[in-house]
């Protein structure tokens, strides 16, 4: 891991701030995640939970205000507690293209090496989604770690009966 915890707690740059999810945080959550047009939109009640009980293992980004401008939500895997499932990411229209994911994904795995432990890196991306495929694409190569692509999920296992197939990306495993 490249990123001390330290910067975690406090990392600055001119426009944010670096800090666990709260309750409170959850309705803007929601509202970042609605307006990105890309990702699987939960409930609005299910934001709220994740910023109670996944904190932890989420953080998001704030604005000078204060509020949230990104996030990242993500959840140890039970049967491998030193796997960190990144669930979804986000960032503010109004913020994009500044590096703010990838400063926010460095930041959570960083404090979750130093906290619990961390072996492995794991999200679900379709193959259409190319920001996703590339954040996680130059993690792998930022961190010098193995990224290995397979099928997890495939699309005619929804419901919707038109989705794409969802593809794992394990990246990892990282020094100990």
């Amino acid at each position: 891991m490249t990123a001390a915890p330290a910067d975690f707690a406090r990392a600055r740059s001119e426009f944010l701030s670096i800090d666990t999810p709260r309750v409170e945080d959850g309705a803007a959550i929601w509202r970042i995640a609605r307006d990105s047009e890309v990702l699987d939109l939960n409930s609005s009640y299910s934001y709220l939970l994740w910023c109670r009980d996944f904190a932890a293992t989420s953080v998001v980004a704030r604005g000078e205000d204060g509020r949230p401008i990104a996030f990242v939500t993500g959840y140890l895997r039970p049967d491998r507690p030193e796997t960190l499932v990144v669930w979804q990411v986000a960032v503010d229209r109004a913020h994009r293209g500044k590096g703010l994911a990838a400063t926010l994904l460095d930041a959570l795995t960083a404090r979750v090496a130093a906290d619990r432990g961390l072996s492995c890196v794991e999200t679900t991306i379709t193959p259409d989604n190319t920001a996703s495929d590339r954040l996680f694409t130059s993690y792998a190569l930022r961190h010098d770690v193995a990224l290995e692509q397979e099928v997890l999920f495939d699309g005619e296992l929804f419901p919707e009966g038109t989705h794409l197939p969802e593809v794992l990306y394990r990246i990892g495993p990282f020094a100990t």
